[in-house]
């Protein structure tokens, strides 16, 4: 039996014991993994491994002694309760094996959980356990997670109440993030407000989420399209004694005005276009950002882009001689004097 994505979330949260075998299926190992994991643990319970009622049989192994699954599913365990045997990385060559076990299996024998890389529609494998009466296949694919996946990861991660502007943050990140991060990520966030009872904030979203350049350059950044020519030359000196690299320095800084541009062209205004920036921008400082694209203005942001591109470009050309930082500082202070300027 074929499940949808919705029946097989279901099923994993709740899985049949009654079930011969599952048949998990994707192109990306980690969500296949992940999977994998919820279900099994689903299976046997958090102590069922420690209890020696899953059996892991490694696909080589299996090729070698198809009879071997046969015996494991069978085997009784020393502890009662359900049992599972995995076998992961399985492809068609392993069909003869799958055959046998699936139609000797008997109420009571271990459910067989199969994972293996992208099928297609034609692979054998996959007929099988889609073909079989009591088997399932589900297909895992590469979409952003739900809603319903994410509040289900929520729970997970024992994360408790959401303040609701949050929650959109939570569904943001969601979408951006793969489904290991974002559970790391959540797991972050449960242990940061263990034993805190006020709900999880925009704010603490945007201070413990996964973040792509550090603090210093972001005072940085912060301080250029805030026009704080002033503070230029300290901030860059303090990241020059922390041995950041000029032309990181414009790659971020494009993208940060890049992502102005893009919040100051947004028919819905600056807040609600980095909320669709990906990755998206989150609580204060978002606010800030949209602060800064409207203080900017599309005209002036356009303006400030190429004066980025051609000091990138500079800084590549093995012709230049001037000190790189020295460039990217002087860039810096224009752009922030830009922000001032008639145009």
């Amino acid at each position: 039996m074929k499940l949808s994505s919705r029946d097989a979330a279901t099923f994993f949260a709740r899985p049949d014991s009654r079930r011969a075998g599952v048949l998990i299926h994707g192109a990306d190992a980690m969500r296949v993994a992940l999977k994998r994991q919820d279900l099994v643990a689903a299976l046997i319970g958090p102590e069922g491994e420690a209890e020696m009622r899953l059996t892991r049989i490694a696909a080589g192994d299996l090729r070698r002694d198809p009879a071997q699954l046969g015996d494991s599913v069978r085997a009784a365990g020393f502890f009662s309760g359900p049992r599972a045997v995995l076998v992961e990385d399985a492809n068609d060559g392993h069909l003869p094996a799958m055959e046998t076990a699936l139609a000797d299996w008997r109420e009571g024998d271990a459910t067989i959980v199969v994972t293996a890389g992208a099928l297609k529609a034609g692979s054998k494998l996959r007929k099988l356990f889609e073909g079989h009466a009591n088997a399932l296949s589900a297909a895992i694919y590469d979409d952003p997670m739900g809603r319903g996946e994410i509040e289900a990861e929520m729970k997970r991660s024992g994360l408790g109440a959401v303040a609701p502007e949050a929650m959109a943050d939570l569904l943001a990140l969601g979408q951006v993030l793969d489904p290991g991060d974002f559970r790391r990520t959540l797991e972050k966030f449960a242990l940061y407000k263990l034993g805190d009872p006020a709900p999880l904030s925009g704010a603490e979203i945007a201070e413990l989420a996964p973040q792509t350049i550090g603090a210093a350059t972001d005072d940085l950044l912060h301080a250029v399209a805030e026009g704080r020519a002033g503070d230029v030359g300290q901030l860059m000196q303090r990241l020059a004694g922390q041995g950041e690299a000029p032309v990181s320095l414009v790659i971020a800084a494009s993208r940060h005005f890049r992502a102005l541009h893009a919040a100051a062209c947004d028919g819905n205004g600056p807040a609600a276009g980095l909320a669709r920036q990906r990755p998206p921008v989150f609580g204060q400082r978002r606010d800030r950002m949209a602060r800064q694209a409207e203080s900017w203005g599309r005209d002036r942001l356009e303006r400030a882009l190429p004066l980025l591109l051609d000091t990138d470009l500079a800084l590549r050309s093995a012709g230049q001689t001037a000190p790189q930082m020295a460039l990217v500082e002087r860039l810096f202070i224009r752009l922030a004097m830009l922000r001032g300027a008639r145009i």
